[in-house]
C-alpha cells in the first residue's frame, strides 16, 4: 500500500484552489448559522464588535503563518514552526491541539449536517440527535472518501460546495440589506466596546468569534502539495481571513436588524434559515439551509484534510505511531491517518448522543474548541517573531508584520484563553484542557524514544539554507529564506 518514505503529491494545488480551501475552511455560512446563537449568548448585540476585535490579531496570526511557511515547508505547519523555534515539546503541544480541535469539530460539524439535512424534508425531524447523528455520519463518510481520493478531488469537490455556498450567502446579504420589516434599526454602538460586560465579557465574545475565522489555516496543512507554496499558502490564508471576516460582519449586523432576541435563542443551531425565512418567506429558509448543508459538508472535508496532515508529520517525525507518516502508492494522500481520525471521529459522534441536544452540543464543543484554537494560534504567533527576530530592524515591514503584529496577535489568543476560563462551563473546560492534558502521554513516550523532532535544526529566517521538510531523494533547496519576501508580507 505505502510506506513512510513516500511523499505526498507535490504541485496538486494552485493559488486559486488554495484560496477556496481557506475560505471553506473557515466555512462561513455554518459558522454564521451554529455560532451566532452561541455569540449572542456571551455578548448581546455586540456580536458585529467581537468579530471585528478579534479580526485584527486574527489577521496578524495569518501574517505570521504566511510567513513561516515561506522558510519551513511542512504539512505540521504550526507544529514544525513551533517546535523548531520554541521548543519541541511546545511545538507537539501545537500540533496536538489541532488534532484535538479538529477531532471535536467533526463531532461538532457532523450533527448539524445530519440535523439540517433532515430539515429539508421534515424540520420535525431535525431536532432528532439519533437520527441526526446517523444521517450526520454518512456524510462524514463520504468526506472521508472524498479525502482519500487525494488532494486535487479535494479541491475540485470543493470548488463546487463552495462557490454554491458564497453565491447563495451573496444574495441573501443584498436580500437582508433591502428587508425593511425589521426587529431593530441598525446601531453603530454593536461595533463599539461599550456592550461589553466588561473585560471578561469580550474575552468570552472574542472565543467565540475565533471559532468563526478557524480553519483558514488549512492551507498551510496542504503546503507540500501546493505549487510555489511557501507564496501561495499564507497569502491564501490571509486573503481567506478577509473573506470570511466581510461576510461575517454582514450577515452578523444583518441578524441583529432582522431578528428579535427571542428568535435566536429559540433557533441556536438554525438561526440563518431563520433569517431567510425572514427576507425570502417560502423560499428562503431552505435555500439558507442548502447553503449552511454545503458550508458544513466542505469544511468537514478541510478539517479531515488539516488533521490528516498534522497526523502525518507527527507520523512521520516518530511524534506519533509512525503508521501515520504513511501515505497512499495511489492517491498520494496519508490514508492511515485519514482512517484513524475517523474512526475515532465516528465513535465520538455516536457517543455524543449521550450529552443531549443537538444545540447542547455544539455549544460546549464550540467553547472547548476555541480554547485549543488559542493555544495553537498563540504559539504559532510567538513562532513567527522568534523565526524572524534577526531581521526586524531591517525596514519598517519586518518589525510591524514580522514582530508587533504577530506578537500582538499571539498575545491577544492567549489573554481569551486566560480569561475565558473562568466564564466557561465545567464541561467546556474539562473538554478544552482534558484533551489538551491528554496529549502529554504520547509527548513524553516518543521524546524518551529519541524522536529526532526533539533534537530540532533550529528555524531561524535570516539563514540563508532553507532547512524545510524534504522527501528521501530529493535536494534540499539552497535558497534566501527570504527569498521573495517582501516586506509587506
Amino acid at each position: 500500500m505505502g510506506n513512510n518514505s513516500r511523499g505526498l503529491r507535490s504541485n496538486a494545488l494552485g493559488t486559486f484552489d488554495t484560496v477556496v480551501m481557506a475560505v471553506a475552511g473557515s466555512a462561513p455560512a455554518y459558522s454564521i448559522a451554529a455560532t451566532t446563537a452561541v455569540l449572542a449568548g456571551a455578548v448581546g448585540l455586540a456580536g458585529p464588535a467581537a468579530l471585528l476585535y478579534c479580526a485584527i490579531p486574527m489577521l496578524g496570526i495569518a501574517v505570521a503563518f504566511s510567513r513561516l511557511s515561506r522558510i519551513d515547508v511542512n504539512a505540521g505547519a504550526s507544529y514544525s514552526w513551533v517546535g523548531r523555534t520554541l521548543h519541541p515539546f511546545l511545538g507537539f503541544v501545537s500540533g496536538w491541539a489541532l488534532v484535538v480541535s479538529t477531532t471535536i469539530f467533526m463531532v461538532a460539524g457532523s450533527l448539524p449536517a445530519g440535523s439540517m439535512t433532515l430539515a429539508l424534508f421534515d424540520e420535525g425531524l431535525a431536532d432528532d440527535t439519533a437520527l441526526s447523528t446517523l444521517v450526520g455520519a454518512a456524510w462524514f463518510l463520504v468526506m472521508l472518501g472524498v479525502v482519500l481520493g487525494g488532494a486535487r478531488l479535494t479541491v475540485r469537490a470543493q470548488i463546487v460546495m463552495t462557490g454554491v455556498e458564497l453565491a447563495v450567502l451573496a444574495l441573501f446579504a443584498v436580500l437582508a440589506f433591502l428587508h425593511t420589516d425589521n426587529a431593530r434599526v441598525f446601531d453603530w454602538s454593536w461595533l463599539g466596546f461599550d456592550q461589553f460586560d466588561g473585560v471578561s465579557g469580550f474575552a468570552a465574545g472574542a472565543l467565540v468569534a475565533a471559532f468563526y475565522y478557524w480553519g483558514w489555516d488549512v492551507t498551510s496543512n496542504l503546503s507540500e502539495e501546493t505549487r510555489n507554496s511557501r507564496r501561495t499558502t499564507g497569502l491564501a490564508g490571509v486573503l481567506g481571513v478577509v473573506v470570511v471576516f466581510l461576510l461575517f460582519e454582514v450577515f452578523t449586523i444583518a441578524v441583529n436588524i432582522v431578528l428579535s432576541g427571542r428568535q435566536i435563542q429559540e433557533n441556536g443551531a438554525n438561526v440563518l434559515a431563520v433569517l431567510g425565512e425572514e427576507v425570502w418567506p417560502g423560499w428562503g429558509g431552505k435555500l439558507l439551509i442548502v447553503a449552511v448543508l454545503l458550508s458544513t459538508v466542505a469544511t468537514l472535508e478541510t478539517t479531515l484534510v488539516q488533521v490528516s496532515r498534522s497526523l502525518f508529520a507527527m507520523g512521520r517525525d516518530r511524534t506519533m505511531p509512525s503508521a501515520l507518516g504513511r501515505v497512499h502508492r495511489t492517491w498520494n494522500t496519508p490514508y492511515v491517518a485519514v482512517g484513524a481520525v475517523g474512526a475515532v471521529a465516528l465513535v465520538m459522534l455516536v457517543a455524543a448522543n449521550a450529552l443531549g441536544s443537538v444545540g447542547d452540543i455544539l455549544s460546549e464543543a464550540i467553547s472547548a474548541i476555541g480554547l485549543q484554537i488559542a493555544v495553537y494560534y498563540g504559539l504559532a504567533g510567538l513562532a513567527a517573531v522568534v523565526a524572524y527576530r534577526r531581521m526586524l530592524f531591517r525596514s519598517p515591514g519586518h518589525f510591524l508584520l514580522g514582530g508587533v503584529w504577530p506578537l500582538g496577535g499571539a498575545l491577544f489568543m492567549f489573554w481569551v484563553f486566560a480569561e475565558s476560563l473562568g466564564r466557561l462551563s465545567s464541561a467546556a473546560v474539562a473538554i478544552g484542557l482534558g484533551g489538551l492534558a491528554v496529549g502529554l502521554v504520547p509527548m513524553v513516550w516518543y521524546w524518551r524514544q529519541g524522536s529526532d523532532y526533539y533534537r530540532p535544526a533550529r528555524l531561524d529566517a535570516s539563514r540563508t539554507v532553507t532547512a524545510a521538510y524534504v522527501p528521501e531523494g530529493r535536494a534540499p533547496a539552497l535558497s534566501p529564506a527570504h527569498e521573495g519576501l517582501p516586506t509587506d508580507f
